[in-house]
């Protein structure tokens, strides 16, 4: 056999192992088996001195690897806010694979180039952002963040007259960075990368629900940068984002939006009132991964000035100059050489459709109620208003939720994670799955109310 005909088999191997993994993920325990995982040890060798076919490889891959991964692509993970990537991604991301483009340059990546700017594009447009915005695509929402507050902070330097990129943070006088209690982690480590300190910014108190209180601002002095939230973790709820920008826009802020899967509500007619205010802020940070359903990782910046945004993130270097009238995407991101992420987000818009998109975020969001009902009325405590896709339940105190929640894990019908939201542990349910069905949401509720019935003496309902 031939070179060609040996790499043809073999891609065609890699098919076949992952459509039979996608097909199976959907009747599959969510959780694997303890033997599978203690299977993965069969992994840890020396670096060996000489290689195996590459067949064998694939194969060791698929036989050890796939039985021990969590099915996260299948429709009753609820365990994070976690899409399942839907079938034409990732059939686009394995070609972009093929393409292996490194989506620096315009001039010698053309084609995926052009898709990332009409997929950027497509998303302002979506989100009803200010049509002058500039974006980029990343990692995902930790790195989001990260460009577009290192956009704000150039931008808040520049109107104080210094300039942090020539230099630096050394001496420059402070920034007053404004977070509600309840901002991601993710958002603090942002700001330590960017080296304002994880611990500098003030914690503006947050209502019930994890709402910023508006009336809890603090007096702003001086350069500012407001981090608002769209969609908290827990609860789904946001900030008052429009209410945020009326306190800080006369004293110059820059007002930004960690909206790593809430901000795909202005998808939706039914739900878009929940970004109120949004498009009015001067930064957006998303997920496609989460919502959108594309394969890992897809995160975006979006930056209403776009000159801030090049200048936070361009680099100069002889070698990369290029008479070109079209946007170099390398002058938009932290990364030099990376995937092209955008192919798949463009995919998944043609394949959807605004309407498609729509009726995704909808069904999520139904399907979330559908849980918190049914919870409801067996008698539990459903801790949040359920406004968007976020569902906390507590099933009594904290070690009966845990216990319950580590039960439901090891069954393997769903699988659910805990978290501590003021106060209280509970059951955090996240539906984000293109694929998941009522029928989905009744079998892991059959599951999760005989678990707790168990546990509290309490009759499954």
């Amino acid at each position: 056999m031939n070179d060609k005909d040996q790499s043809r088999e073999l891609l065609e191997d890699a098919a076949r192992f992952g459509i039979r993994y996608r097909e199976d993920s959907v009747d599959r325990r969510v959780k694997p088996s303890p033997e599978a995982v203690a299977n993965v040890e069969r992994f840890i060798e020396p670096l060996p001195e000489a290689g195996m076919p590459d067949k064998a490889v694939l194969s060791l891959l698929d036989d050890i690897g796939s039985p021990a991964t969590v099915t996260m692509t299948g429709p009753r993970f609820f365990g994070f806010v976690i899409g399942g990537s839907l079938p034409v991604t990732v059939a686009s991301n394995w070609l972009a694979t093929a393409w292996d483009q490194n989506v620096v340059m315009h001039e010698v990546t053309p084609a995926t180039a052009t898709l990332e700017r009409v997929a950027m594009n497509w998303l302002i447009e979506l989100f009803g952002l200010p049509g002058e915005s500039a974006a980029s695509f990343v990692t995902g929402a930790t790195v989001a963040n990260f460009t577009a507050l290192a956009a704000a902070r150039n931008r808040v330097y520049s109107d104080i007259g210094w300039n942090v990129e020539a230099d630096g943070l050394i001496g420059a006088p402070p920034v007053t960075l404004l977070v509600g209690e309840e901002a991601h982690p993710t958002l603090m480590k942002s700001l330590g990368l960017l080296g304002f300190g994880r611990g500098t910014a003030i914690q503006v108190p947050v209502d019930g629900q994890g709402r910023m209180d508006v009336s809890k601002l603090p007096q702003i002095k001086g350069p500012t940068i407001v981090c608002t939230q769209a969609g908290n973790l827990n609860t789904g709820a946001f900030d008052p984002v429009g209410d945020i920008c009326d306190a800080v826009r006369p004293h110059g802020a820059w007002v930004h939006v960690d909206g790593a899967f809430g901000l795909w509500a202005a998808a939706s007619p039914r739900l878009q009132h929940l970004c109120a205010g949004v498009q009015r802020a001067d930064s957006w940070a998303t997920d496609a991964h989460k919502w959108l359903n594309v394969p890992y990782d897809s995160g975006v910046a979006i930056v209403r000035d776009a000159g801030a945004l090049k200048s936070a993130m361009s680099i100069t270097a002889d070698y990369l100059l290029t008479e070109t009238e079209f946007r170099n995407p390398s002058d938009f991101t932290p990364e030099l050489s990376r995937r092209a992420r955008g192919v798949d987000v463009w995919a998944a818009f043609k394949a959807l459709g605004r309407k498609g998109v729509a009726e995704m975020i909808e069904r999520c969001c139904s399907n979330a109620r559908r849980f918190a009902d049914r919870l409801r009325a067996a008698g539990y405590v459903v801790l949040n208003d359920v406004v968007l896709n976020q569902v906390l339940v507590s099933f009594g105190d904290d070690a009966t939720t845990r216990a319950i929640i580590a039960a439901v894990q090891e069954d393997g019908t769903c699988w659910c994670g805990a978290t501590v939201w003021q106060g209280h542990t509970a059951m955090r349910i996240s539906v984000c799955n293109w694929s998941t069905t009522t029928s989905d949401v009744d079998a892991s509720l059959d599951a999760i109310l005989t678990i707790a019935a168990r546990h509290t003496d309490a009759p499954p309902r």
